[in-house]
């Protein structure tokens, strides 16, 4: 039996049935798959209106925010369906891995929640189908977490003592915990078969319902399967492998050389602040599925520091090329020689598609952090963006964008002769994606309704285009905010309303402005939400509006207190806003600091820290802030911004070689 409990509104009018709906579809597909009955009589999810996190595994009684259960009966779009089931599907897997099977301690938690995570996307994608599996894990767990783990010093499981001596536990319950574990078991599952490795879970469960294990016995559910076959073979146990990923922290980064055929691999760490103490002599066991000219072949083996495959030495042609850690198979990234390179971009140019999608994605995401730390020069990641006037997959913009255009560095950037290269270059490769989505939003937007990846990642292509002053983005949102202006029953397209109202006031003046508060004062809390709002009255142009914006802020009764901080960490990201904020908080403490004391401070002294390229800039600020912070919390804000001086250093000397190199390269 399975129910679902939420207010009474909520259920009359159909919010919770999507929820309902997949609940089934998904024990189904997980008792199926691991082959083990769920064991108890019923099973209820209950929406609270508030709740700390997303969602509570509780044994036959889950707990879920009301956000992450609900949607409106009459909205199709796949990526809030996709929302409601990842969640469920998570907090589903639970019921066998952490309530059927409990982990020993807490230093092997990522058995719970390492499991639960990549079941999560396995569940979703089936009831789902439309969403593509391996982008979708590759774009929102396996990339994001590679991000984070290069900075990270712990591993995935730590011994019991360590745990037991100095961890908080809830600070176990991270991205390493949840990504970093789904991720393993993908590469795990991936080099097993999905086959062996479901039948390896099921025997662990079997063995374990209804009491603890721990990493190693997972292991030896494996190896047990492992010994009773002959198909897979292994270069070692399956404990050597696994603990080599699970025990030690970060993760490895190959590098190739195609004329030797010789692959090496080291820890992945950032050259740029090495200290000479560090030592990184960690190696890994690693699978290495790999491509040839477009050909898939046999998986391999690296389990020693460096290793020749003669099957990897290329000819002259140059129409010979290789690609390791094919579809992100394993976790690591590849470093290839410039020989290599060159024959990628070329074939990129030529024919994109030759490379898969994910594989295009993970190639430009490993080149960007390879440059980020100090691997490569930057203009060996730029040679990969040439191609992307063929590039129509919005997940790969996506990653291009975040590496060309990080959000915390739309104002520098903007106050750079980098600015109207990049507009050049980029504009001219972005017009075909940006032309095909303009024509859907215009005509016809309901057809977007199954590409998850447009609802995903779509606004924040648009708000590149505008911002790189593409006239016709900018017509684009003055012409719907327009619309809504004459009809306020007129919905802008969920998708990019952001964008659209931001840039029309941008482009409006006190009009479209004085319309977008007066929307935001009639918000209807339980069906809209108004921050798209609040942020766009940020995006103004005219000084005397943000002024204004910052002193209703402040006096509106409408506003809850979290309100006015949001506002002003909005306003201070406006490339004119940055000034006029600062003068509005120093101005205002005493009044401010009641509300929200040092916790806002530290937040626009963040963003201020982006501008910072002098000793001078950093005394005016900290003149304010030594009279109003405590001795204790001025250390930590003057290396806060001595450290953000330093980086906008080193920027402007990347932003230099990013000119010079666009210079070079924009009319090609």
């Amino acid at each position: 039996q399975i129910r679902i409990w939420a207010r009474k509104e909520a259920i009359k009018n159909g919010y919770v049935d999507y929820a309902l709906n997949v609940t089934g579809q998904i024990f189904s597909f997980l008792e199926d798959i691991l082959n083990v009955s769920y064991p108890l009589p019923k099973t209820d999810l209950v929406a609270l209106p508030d709740f700390g996190a997303g969602g509570m595994e509780n044994w036959g009684l889950m707990i879920f925010q009301e956000a992450s259960l609900m949607s409106l009966p009459s909205d199709e779009f796949t990526s809030r369906k996709a929302m409601i089931a990842l969640i469920v599907s998570h907090e589903l897997g639970h019921q066998w891995f952490g309530n059927l099977v409990t982990m020993n301690w807490w230093n092997d938690l990522w058995l719970n929640e390492g499991l639960a995570s990549y079941f999560e996307y396995l569940g979703a994608t089936f009831v789902e189908p439309k969403l593509s599996l391996d982008k979708i894990f590759y774009a929102h767990v396996v990339q994001p977490v590679l991000r984070e783990d290069s900075e990270i010093v712990r591993s995935l499981s730590e011994s019991e003592e360590k745990i037991k001596g100095s961890f908080s536990l809830m600070s176990l319950f991270d991205n390493i915990t949840y990504s970093k574990g789904a991720s393993i078991t993908w590469m795990l599952s991936g080099f097993l078969t999905e086959k062996l490795f479901i039948r390896a879970l099921t025997s662990y469960l079997k063995e374990f319902s209804f009491s603890n294990a721990n990493q190693d016995d997972l292991w030896t559910h494996i190896q047990m399967v492992i010994d009773k076959q002959d198909e897979v073979q292994l270069p070692a146990s399956v404990k050597q492998i696994m603990d080599s990923w699970t025990c030690q922290n970060g993760f490895p980064v190959l590098t190739l050389n195609l004329t030797t055929g010789t692959v090496r691999q080291e820890q992945f760490f950032n050259k740029n602040n090495r200290k000479s103490t560090d030592s990184y002599n960690n190696t890994w066991i690693i699978p290495i599925s790999w491509m040839r000219n477009g050909s898939s072949q046999p998986l391999t083996w690296l389990d020693e520091s460096s290793k020749m495959f003669p099957e990897m030495q290329v000819s002259e042609s140059e129409y010979d090329w290789i690609l390791l850690n094919v579809n992100l198979s394993g976790y690591y990234r590849v470093n290839y020689d410039q020989l290599n390179l060159k024959r990628l971009a070329r074939l990129l140019e030529n024919d994109p598609k030759g490379i898969p999608a994910v594989s295009r994605f993970q190639l430009i995401d490993d080149v960007f952090a390879l440059t980020d730390f100090g691997y490569v020069p930057i203009e060996t990641a730029l040679e990969l963006t040439k191609y992307l006037a063929r590039e129509d997959e919005l997940f790969i913009w996506n990653v291009v964008l975040l590496n060309l255009i990080p959000e915390n560095l739309e104002n520098t950037l903007k106050n750079h002769e980098v600015y109207p290269l990049l507009k050049k270059y980029l504009l001219k490769r972005m017009l075909p994606t940006y032309h095909y989505y303009a024509g859907f939003i215009r005509q016809h937007v309901d057809a977007l309704e199954n590409d998850y990846f447009a609802q995903v990642y779509l606004e924040k292509f648009l708000a590149t285009a505008c911002w790189l002053g593409l006239q016709d983005c900018l017509d684009l949102s003055t012409e719907m905010f327009a619309k809504w202006r004459d009809n306020p029953e007129y919905k802008i397209p969920f998708l990019i309303r952001r964008t659209v109202c931001c840039y029309g006031i941008a482009v409006g003046g006190d009009k479209e402005w004085n319309f977008a508060w007066e929307m935001y004062k009639h918000t209807n809390s339980i069906e809209e939400d108004g921050d798209f709002l609040l942020y766009a009255m940020s995006c103004a142009k005219e000084s005397w509006l943000l002024h204004r914006y910052l002193q209703y802020g402040l006096s509106d009764m409408l506003f809850s207190s979290n309100c006015t901080s949001v506002i002003i960490s909005h306003v201070v990201t406006n490339d004119i806003g940055h000034r006029i904020a600062w003068e509005f908080v120093t101005e205002n403490w005493p009044l401010l600091s009641q509300g929200y004391g040092h916790e806002l401070l530290h937040d626009v002294l963040k963003v201020m820290g982006r501008f910072v390229k002098t000793d001078v800039q950093i005394q005016e600020l900290q003149v304010f802030y030594n009279a109003t912070l405590e001795e204790d919390e001025r250390g930590a804000i003057t290396m806060l911004l001595e450290s953000a001086k330093l980086e906008n250093i080193e920027r402007r000397k990347l932003l230099i070689k990013v000119a010079n190199w666009l210079e070079k390269n924009v009319d090609d």
